[in-house]
């Protein structure tokens, strides 16, 4: 072989060498990830199912779950104040619906407590009243059940100067 053939030669194995060696160190390992600070929780009682408005809560229907104690609200039942809160809850029912996985507060609960639906459902200072619908005087199938809605009274009363041709007197007024 020709004596400039194997410099040639020389000089590209140790161009490849060094090379290799370079693009093996350049692999350095990444440092490991700072450690992340963990977050101080809380135990709460959430809704394990969806929970509808006058259902009677069972102790199926509600578990314990770690909460953010900085997102956890003072409303929310939690273990550490409340330990007994899941067998407590039991048997209310529900005031408004509860969604799957939300904190389960006693505001939106209430104690029946042999009452009928309607007592336990209403909420302080509210009242129900019933009255006669006729398909004529209804909303025609507008209003559903838990609608809030105004009452008005409009009653027709005589005119005692009737034999005067006064018409009728009718009056109005809202109730609620």
């Amino acid at each position: 072989m020709n004596r400039a053939r194997i410099v040639v030669l020389t000089v590209a194995i140790c161009a490849g060498g060094v090379a290799a060696y370079l693009a093996s160190g350049s692999d350095k390992s990444a440092p490991p990830p700072a450690p992340v600070a963990q977050l101080p929780t809380v135990d709460v009682l959430v809704a394990k199912n969806d929970i509808g408005l006058g259902q009677t809560v069972k102790p199926e229907d509600v578990q314990w779950q770690t909460w953010p104690a900085a997102t956890a609200s003072a409303t929310f039942i939690r273990r550490n104040e409340r330990p007994e809160g899941a067998t407590q809850v039991t048997g209310s029912i529900a005031r408004a619906p509860f969604i799957q996985g939300e904190p389960i507060r006693d505001q939106k609960l209430v104690k029946a407590e042999g009452s009928g639906f309607m007592a336990a459902i209403l909420p302080t200072g509210m009242r129900a009243i019933s009255t006669e619908i006729s398909p004529e005087t209804g909303a025609g199938g507008f209003i559903l059940p838990n609608d809030r809605v105004d009452v008005l009274l409009t009653r027709r009363l005589k005119n005692p100067d009737q034999n005067n041709g006064a018409p009728d007197i009718v009056t109005s007024e809202i109730i609620l």
